[in-house]
């Protein structure tokens, strides 16, 4: 039985609703999707006018920590925090000053990721989306729409 994985941003640390969700197969990289969740982020505006594309501010992790997931962001006007593996930054010491500038870091605002893994937590609150039964990736990607959906109405 294939076991799914799901990948989620939101949009403010200080809400624990899913914005985008993804369903791939479990031994995929985090890393390969990164693009993809991010251009399924559309919020409605109150109101008229387009729904708004792209969050004020991303946290991620290590796993985030190459060129095209930094580059993306940057490309878009995207505020970023993603810290820099170790063996990155020896890479650049080790170049000296052809090595480039360190990526830009705010430690109070990577702190606040861990919001990320409390809004799994909330949607793992769905028995289903908690066990993964389901053996058709489109048949989970229901299942946990509709567990991030009830989270949504219930705030």
């Amino acid at each position: 039985m294939p076991r799914h994985c799901f990948r989620r941003l939101k949009l403010r640390s200080t809400t624990l609703r899913c914005l985008s969700l993804i369903v791939t197969p479990g031994q995929r990289a985090d890393c390969t999707q990164f693009t993809r969740v991010l251009e399924r982020i559309r919020v409605p505006r109150i109101g008229p006018g387009r729904p708004r594309k792209k969050p004020d501010i991303l946290a991620a992790d290590k796993a985030y920590s190459n060129g095209p997931c930094r580059e993306y962001p940057r490309r878009r006007g995207i505020r970023h925090t993603i810290p820099e593996k170790t063996d990155s930054q020896a890479a650049r010491l080790r170049k000296g000053a052809r090595g480039g500038r360190p990526p830009g870091f705010d430690e109070e605002r990577h702190k606040k990721r861990n919001t990320v893994g409390r809004a799994v937590n909330r949607l793992k609150h769905a028995r289903a989306v908690a066990t993964r039964y389901d053996k058709r990736g489109y048949v989970f990607l229901g299942t946990a729409t509709t567990a991030a959906l009830v989270i949504w109405l219930r705030a």
